[in-house]
């Protein structure tokens, strides 16, 4: 089943006097790219984070967003920077002697001064870290690949659509192509008639130039490919494997038979529906960038 790479998911987990909440995001990307953004107290389970979202999502850029809450006795707590303190203390005092003042130095002065006095969060105890977590971070998965698999769907029934237009361009291109060295034969001889007839006498000649032009415009190889790269594509879609770099790559193929087969055509019909068969080809590809 075809899961496009777009999608948004979240999910809460609690445990022990703490809850979690995991937000998980993507889009489309080349490779695989996974970012996570925790809370320090929670940085020694980010590997683990990464490892999890791999194994369910195998390419985009992912971001995922881990939040916080702890309950009123696992909240952060306040400490004092001693040192920092006694450095305070020592400059007030530096600077009542130099300036001969008097009065001792008060309690809230000192306090007041930056990161004297700091808010540092406790340690989480790590299984229940660990349990919390994991339970959000499976919500936020199923509610993005939920997501991604209805824009997948949705992918899929345009693709199906635009491949059916592909496939009636190669008919109509399929079937111009050998008429138009039976038209090139007709208009030669019309001109040699005009010519008053000057190769009539080198019948040889004259069917070698007609071989060599329907040796030069004859695509049918590149027809034969373009059918078989496109039946690779129809079986890949129903693949339930990621397999959007595949479909890549056979839509660049699908493109060089498809350049080709315009640069032989010498006919201004079929040049139309070469350009045609091309331009659904792009649409396709644009589809398909978005394709795990």
């Amino acid at each position: 089943m075809i899961k496009s790479m777009t999608g948004y998911g979240k999910g809460r987990g609690a445990a022990e006097g703490m809850s979690l909440t995991v937000e998980i995001k993507s889009v489309n990307h080349r490779y695989s790219d996974i970012a996570v953004k925790a809370p320090r107290s929670l940085l020694c389970l980010e590997g683990e984070v990464k490892k999890r979202v791999g194994e369910r999502l195998k390419r985009g850029k992912i971001d995922v967003f881990i939040g916080q809450e702890l309950s009123g006795a696992a909240l952060a707590v306040p400490a004092l920077n001693l040192p920092l303190a006694t450095a305070y203390v020592e400059l007030f005092r530096e600077l009542r002697a130099a300036l001969d003042l008097e009065g001792e130095i008060p309690l809230p002065l000192v306090a007041s001064q930056k990161d004297v006095v700091v808010v540092r969060e406790e340690d989480l105890p790590v299984e229940a870290a660990r349990l919390c977590l994991n339970q959000a971070l499976d919500q936020a998965l199923e509610a993005l690949e939920g997501m991604r698999q209805t824009e997948g769907e949705a992918t899929r029934r345009d693709v199906d659509a635009r491949l059916e237009l592909v496939e009636g361009f190669l008919v109509r291109v399929e079937a111009r192509a050998p008429q138009i060295p039976r038209e090139w034969q007709g208009k030669l001889a019309e001109r040699l008639e005009r010519l008053g007839g000057e190769l009539a006498g080198e019948p040889q000649r004259v069917a070698q130039e007609i071989a060599i032009f329907a040796d030069r415009c004859d695509i049918s190889e590149e027809i034969a490919r373009f059918k078989s790269h496109l039946q690779q594509f129809r079986q890949l879609l129903d693949n339930s494997e990621p397999v959007g770099r595949q479909l890549d790559f056979l839509l660049q193929e699908l493109n060089r038979e498809t350049n080709t087969m315009g640069s032989k055509s010498n006919d201004a019909d079929l040049t139309r529906q070469v350009v045609a068969l091309k331009a659904e080809l792009e649409k396709i590809r644009e589809q398909v960038q978005n394709i795990e």
